[in-house]
């Protein structure tokens, strides 16, 4: 992928300059793919599935979440809930004239896709969620999903969390997320000033709103693909999931770890061609 594609550009929505990559600025006539990221990545993560969907005739949009990546950060907590951030997503397609697109999330970003196909169906025309589930489906696995989440408490616990994670030892963030596959640069992007609490913020303003809260049903097509080898997660709230959709569901369980568009880039454009491009 060169310099300079996908564009880099930038929106102003809530007062807050927001960053996304654009593969075709200007083109109403290709379809759009809107890919949303999770923690601890930004929108550079979805590099591989923008080039080749670009490739394949889509206009390929990647918002940098509130306070990530080259987005700015938000002064308040409540800037961060999930609810909120979905807005974010839909002025951003107002913005570009864009009336409808095709979804993909992975971790917070799949939250957030699902939360977006769920309040805006008339904005989506199918969904991809990567390795988490729906959030209702999510809130309802069990003792297992909350063992193998207990980060997600140790992330709310504010100013000694940020410490802890950005230091060297068991619980440094390095630690805690090894397994991801470009930790030297999440490393270096989140010890800026700021980042890494802006970061966290939306564990910390979302988990009532997502866990807690009642969802619209989803009616669009959706494929959710889980990975066996992810520590975060449980297989069962990504199966569950189908019950909380009313379109056509289809359920992909893959071998590897929680990282999968980065660590199987092939894998997913494959599972994004037959989902999007050959239905």
């Amino acid at each position: 992928m060169s310099a300079d594609f996908p564009i880099r550009n930038s929106f102003t929505n809530r007062g807050l300059t927001l960053s996304y990559l654009d593969s075709a600025p200007g083109d109403t006539e290709r379809p759009v793919v809107l890919f949303l990221h999770g923690f601890p990545d930004t929108a550079e993560m979805w590099q591989a599935q923008i080039q080749f969907m670009h490739d394949a005739g889509y206009r390929c949009l990647a918002p940098d979440t509130i306070g990530c990546g080259h987005s700015q950060i938000a002064p308040k907590l409540a800037d961060y809930n999930a609810r909120t951030i979905i807005e974010d997503s839909v002025a951003l397609m107002d913005q570009l004239g864009i009336t409808k697109a095709d979804v993909v999330g992975h971790d917070w970003g799949a939250a957030l896709a699902w939360l977006l196909t769920a309040w805006h169906p008339e904005r989506v025309r199918r969904l991809v969620a990567m390795s988490v589930g729906h959030p209702s489906a999510y809130a309802k696995s069990g003792l297992e999903q909350k063992l193998a989440g207990w980060y997600i408490a140790f992330f709310t616990l504010g100013a000694l969390a940020e410490r802890l994670l950005l230091g060297s030892g068991r619980f440094s963030l390095r630690r805690v997320f090894g397994s991801h596959p470009e930790m030297d640069e999440v490393m270096s992007r989140v010890s800026q000033p700021g980042r890494l609490r802006a970061a966290l913020r939306i564990y910390r303003a979302s988990l009532v709103t997502a866990l807690l809260k009642t969802h619209p049903r989803v009616t669009v097509p959706t494929l959710g693909i889980y990975s066996r080898g992810d520590v975060f997660l449980v297989e069962s709230q990504m199966r569950n999931s189908e019950k909380w959709v009313d379109g056509p569901w289809r359920l992909e369980i893959v071998n590897g770890g929680h990282w999968i568009p980065l660590e199987q880039p092939d894998y997913v454009n494959a599972q994004l061609k037959e989902h999007f491009i050959d239905a």
